[in-house]
C-alpha cells in the first residue's frame, strides 16, 4: 500500500479492558488528547467499575464479549468512520501514551501502514523499561516469535507489544479472526503476509498502574496465553495470505 500523505488523519485509540478499574482512569487521562479524535474503552465483561471509571475519565465505553480479540474487533467496529488511524494499547497503565505521536506520524506522512512499539529492540536512547514490568517469559516469547517470523517470512519483529498504530483500511485488509490474546500476533503475521509497510519504534514501558494482569498474573494464565499464542502462530502461518 502506498497512500498519499495526509497530515490531517483522525486517530481513534482503542483500549480493551477487563477489570481494570484501578488503572483505566489513569490510562485515559494520560492520553495526548490534542493528537486524537476519540478514545474507546472496550469493557470486556468487567465485574468491577471499569466502565464507569473510563467514562468519567473521558472515554467512550463500548461493551464486547469476553476475549481480547473480541474487544479489539468491537472497538474497530465502533470507532467513528472519520478515524483513519487506529491505535491499540492496554488499559493497565504500563504503556506510555506520550509515544503515541511517534507511532502515528509515520502513517500520517504516508511512509508506513503499521507501526508497532517495541519494548525490547532497536535504539532505546531516551526510553526506559522499568524493572519488573516484563516477565522473563514475555521477553522470551517476543524473541521466539521474532525468530519464527524471520525464518518463515524473512522479516524480524522484536516484540509483541500491544501499543501499535495501523491504517484502518490496512487493518480491514487483514481479515482479522482471532478472539483471544493471539490477536496481536495474528495482526503482526498477517501484516507481513499482506506486505504492509511495517516499522518498529522503541517505546518506554512501566510496571502496571494497578490491578492484576490477565496474561502474566499467575502461572496458569501465563501458560494459557502462551499456548494460545503458539496455536495462532501455527494456524496463521499455515493459512498464509487470505
Amino acid at each position: 500500500m502506498a497512500p498519499t500523505a495526509d497530515l490531517r488523519m483522525s486517530v481513534a485509540v482503542i483500549i480493551p479492558a477487563l477489570n481494570e478499574a484501578e488503572s483505566i482512569g489513569f490510562t485515559v487521562r494520560e492520553l495526548p488528547w490534542p493528537h486524537i479524535h476519540e478514545c474507546l474503552v472496550v469493557d470486556n465483561g468487567s465485574t468491577d467499575a471499569t466502565a464507569q471509571v473510563a467514562a468519567a475519565a473521558g472515554a467512550r465505553v463500548v461493551n464486547a464479549p469476553r476475549g481480547y480479540g473480541s474487544a479489539c474487533l468491537a472497538g474497530v467496529a465502533a470507532a467513528w468512520p472519520e478515524c483513519d488511524i487506529l491505535v491499540f494499547m492496554d488499559g493497565d497503565g504500563a504503556d506510555v501514551p506520550a509515544h503515541l505521536p511517534e507511532l502515528v506520524e509515520p502513517i500520517e506522512r504516508g511512509e508506513q501502514d503499521f507501526v508497532i512499539g517495541t519494548r525490547l529492540g532497536g535504539d532505546r536512547q531516551g526510553r526506559f523499561r522499568q524493572p519488573g514490568s516484563m516477565l522473563g517469559s514475555q521477553i522470551f516469547a517476543g524473541w521466539f516469535v521474532g525468530q519464527i517470523v524471520r525464518l518463515v517470512y524473512r522479516f524480524r519483529y522484536t516484540d509483541m507489544c500491544a501499543f501499535r498504530a495501523i491504517r484502518r483500511d490496512a487493518l480491514a485488509s487483514l481479515n482479522m479472526q482471532e478472539r483471544t490474546y493471539g490477536w496481536n500476533l495474528e495482526m503482526q503475521i498477517k501484516a507481513v503476509q499482506h506486505r504492509l509497510r511495517i516499522l518498529e519504534v522503541p517505546v518506554s514501558y512501566r510496571v502496571r498502574y494497578g490491578g492484576v494482569s490477565k496474561v502474566s498474573g499467575d502461572w496458569k494464565a501465563s501458560i494459557k496465553a502462551a499456548t494460545r499464542i503458539l496455536q495462532v502462530l501455527v494456524r496463521v502461518t499455515r493459512q498464509g495470505k487470505q
